[in-house]
């Protein structure tokens, strides 16, 4: 066991990083919780509607314009040369900059878009985190790709403290939903300031290699058209919900979605941070040997992530009732779909990085782009022809019918494992469905009033 958690072994890295990530996750989600309960009675059920439909157009930008810096210096061999690190560095600054600018262009299209007045000042706000972004330093990437996380993990809670009294104390004084926007902003322009000043390494300096930028950009076509379908599987549900929903009932969902959905974005942390360099550095088609510990890693952290979201589907309600007051009772049925709906997302999560550790970026894209076509379709069918439950399954079927593309795109890398899924899928199905039986009077009570 010392040896697992102060050797410099993959395995004793991936132990400690796994550590330091859910460490960091689970006292973020504490934080945030405690946030979310001191401005739930701050402010009102309209403000968090409002600024869910702020963060989907502010990550909408950032997903739609993605060139894949992190995976790039993740997976490039030329992960630790300064020349390819500074010419990283320059491109984020150049489209965080960018990207701010254009949330002031598209701030009063989206207010008349989504009927919203408030868009068109908080929008160009909280926009200004994206250019403090651009300037993170490569330093933080660089102990993502060694499995060095500590500091940046402390680095970040740090960061989320500050956000967060700040949020908390401009709720109290403004009574305003502007607090939140501003907030967001803090709590970057904190972050920032800390990995300058408290990661070691060489400092970035601006630089533009014709050779670093050519591979930066090679990558990052594919990159970008992944990302830009990440962010329909990831928020499209909520981007196509604004329109539908009110204010106040988008504010309630955005709720239970926070609350569901903790597990499903500690899996993608966990996943996205630990899962390239196990892949990169132990490949399961080269050693038999290799393939056993991916699969005792996949079995670990599908459990541990699957359990969290069953236990969601049965408490919830119970949960929004002990912190929530009574305005938001409704988020606690939504909950509970949301958490059955989620399931198949989970026991598919640890595959496809498998590609991108191998630099295949294409075929990262044309899963991601056939998952993101089926949900948006089948959520916007759902929404029109069944209400918010047509929606919310949709998340689930879309993982599913794509499932077959994605198990074509592992099969190079022999990273599938049809027992783990079906195990996992048949126990989803058991237990969700018992938990949305049980709960299923308070569920059809509310979506009669959505």
């Amino acid at each position: 066991m010392k040896t697992a958690l102060t050797g410099q072994s993959l395995m004793a890295r991936v132990v400690r990083s796994t550590s330091w990530i859910i460490l960091g996750f689970g006292t973020g989600q504490v934080l945030r919780l405690a946030s979310n309960l001191a401005l739930t009675r701050l402010l009102f059920p309209e403000a968090f509607g409002l600024m869910a439909l702020v963060t989907v157009i502010i990550i909408g930008l950032s997903l739609f314009s993605d060139m894949g810096v992190s995976n790039a210096i993740a997976q490039n061999p030329r992960g630790d040369d300064p020349d390819f690190l500074d010419s990283a560095w320059t491109v984020q600054i150049c489209r965080g900059g960018l990207l701010w600018v254009l949330t002031g262009v598209l701030a009063l299209p989206a207010a008349a878009f989504y009927n919203a007045d408030e868009l068109a000042y908080c929008l160009p706000i909280a926009g200004f985190s994206l250019a403090l972004q651009g300037f993170t330093p490569t330093r933080v990437e660089t102990a993502y790709r060694h499995l060095m996380v500590g500091r940046v993990t402390a680095i970040t809670l740090a960061a989320q403290v500050f956000g967060i009294a700040s949020m908390v104390a401009l709720a109290i004084l403004t009574q305003s939903v502007v607090a939140l926007a501003i907030g967001s902003v803090l709590q970057e322009a904190a972050r920032l300031a800390l990995a300058h000043l408290a990661l070691p390494g060489r400092k970035n300096q601006f630089r533009w290699e014709p050779a670093a930028t050519k591979e930066l950009i090679g990558m990052g076509k594919w990159i970008f058209l992944s990302t830009a379908c990440f962010f329909l599987t990831t928020q499209g549900d909520r981007a196509i919900l604004g329109k539908y929903l009110t204010l106040e009932a988008m504010g309630i969902y955005n709720i239970a979605f926070f609350l569901a959905s903790f597990p499903v974005q500690l899996g993608q942390d966990v996943n996205q941070r630990l899962m390239i360099p196990v892949y990169r550095d132990k490949p399961a088609r080269e050693n038999p040997h290799n393939r056993r510990k991916q699969r005792q890693l996949r079995f670990v952290l599908t459990a541990g992530i699957l359990s969290m979201l069953w236990l969601m589907a049965w408490i919830g309600p119970w949960l929004v009732d002990l912190l929530y007051d009574a305005r938001y009772d409704d988020a606690g049925a939504i909950i509970v779909l949301l958490a059955a709906s989620l399931a198949p997302s989970i026991i598919v999560l640890t595959y496809d990085r498998a590609a991108l550790a191998a630099g295949n970026t294409k075929g990262f894209f044309f899963y991601t782009a056939t998952r993101a076509m089926l949900q948006t379709a089948l959520f916007l069918l759902g929404v029109t022809q069944f209400g918010l439950i047509g929606g919310i399954a949709a998340l689930g079927l879309a993982v599913v019918f794509s499932y077959p593309v994605l198990m074509r795109h592992t099969r190079p890398y022999a990273a599938q494992d049809p027992l783990h899924d079906i195990g996992f899928l048949s126990a989803s199905l058991i237990i969700c469905g018992g938990a949305l039986a049980y709960h299923w009077d308070q569920i059809s009570s509310v979506l009669l009033q959505m």
